[in-house]
């Protein structure tokens, strides 16, 4: 298990200043998100996609403060800044610091670009500076800023965004394609999560039963239920965040032998799952990609991130 440094533990000796590099995955939406019964019941189950963001740290400016490029990622700067001035004792010493972050993950979407570019940063600025950079730690730091998905964990995770915590690491599953269109527009996470959810209780027990059969079906690698239960969340949000594609969506899905429907449930994206290990999997892609043109326009095929071994998340660097 990843044990973390205690505050004060003395650090390994520390060499020459060097430049820090993170990276972090993005999601396609979610395949659940909804209320829990439980206090602090807010939460969402991750569905990672090979879109990446990079951040490099290198310490040292002219200024001796700590810049960004591009400028428009405050929230990164902000993190960078936090994590410089709690460096413990023994850290390499620092001046400044150029931290650029690259990212071909679309913003505002619901795609998880804010958390990859948070997390992305928390590892490199550790790195350049020596000081270890678990899950829990960059949690607590993210908590000061904003509601974060759990693209911490190399695993499908059952996450509460709004405290920034992990509630449950459920595994991983088979590649799937997601065919996915975007309604237009941008959604801000802080802004979103600040909206009073309409759920009554019948609706959190729903969103209970939900997590456990999605759980489940993560452990038994049952696509169909999975595809289930996220084309159901997404009807379940429709009171949240409208999507006029949903419907057409699901009717695509249906004509193309899709898994399901997923949403970025805070974002602008759907999209069709189909399972990559299909014999037809070539054809399904083809048809879904050809039928979302005629109804969005723009088509953006993602692949779904499998693990090899995503029982511990202490693995995480």
């Amino acid at each position: 298990m990843y044990q973390e440094a205690a505050v004060g533990a003395r650090l390994p000796r520390q060499g020459p200043v060097r430049t820090g590099v993170g990276t972090a995955f993005g999601t396609f939406g979610e395949l659940l998100q909804g209320q829990l019964p439980e206090a602090d019941g807010d939460f969402l189950v991750t569905l990672p996609v090979a879109r990446w963001t990079m951040a490099t740290f290198r310490p040292g400016s002219a200024s001796g403060d700590i810049e960004v490029r591009p400028h428009r990622k405050t929230k990164a700067l902000r993190l960078a800044r936090m994590i410089a001035a709690s460096a413990p004792p023994g850290a390499r010493p620092v001046r400044g610091g150029v931290l650029t972050v690259s990212s071909v993950i679309p913003e505002g979407k619901g795609l998880a670009s804010s958390s990859a570019d948070l997390v992305a940063t928390a590892r490199a600025v550790g790195q350049a500076l020596g000081v270890p950079m678990p899950p829990t730690r960059i949690e607590r730091f993210l908590s000061r800023i904003e509601p974060t998905d759990g693209v911490l964990y190399p695993a499908i995770v059952a996450f509460h965004h709004r405290s920034v915590r992990l509630r449950a690491v459920l595994g991983s599953l088979p590649a799937m394609a997601v065919v996915g269109v975007d309604e237009g527009g941008s959604v801000d996470t802080v802004d979103f999560n600040r909206l009073p959810k309409p759920f009554t209780p019948a609706d959190r027990g729903t969103y209970a039963d939900l997590l456990g059969r999605l759980t489940a079906a993560v452990r038994r690698q049952d696509l169909a239920e999975v595809g289930r239960i996220a084309t159901r969340s997404a009807l379940m949000n429709q009171r949240l965040r409208h999507k006029a594609l949903l419907d057409p969506m699901r009717e695509i899905c249906r004509e193309v032998g899709g898994l399901g429907v997923a949403v970025g449930h805070s974002g602008t994206t759907l999209g069709v799952l189909i399972d990559a290990t299909d014999p037809a999997y070539t054809r399904r892609v083809t048809a879904a990609a050809q039928a979302c043109t005629g109804l969005a326009g723009g088509v953006t095929v993602y692949r779904t991130l499998s693990f090899g071994n995503a029982a511990c998340p202490a693995d995480v660097p």
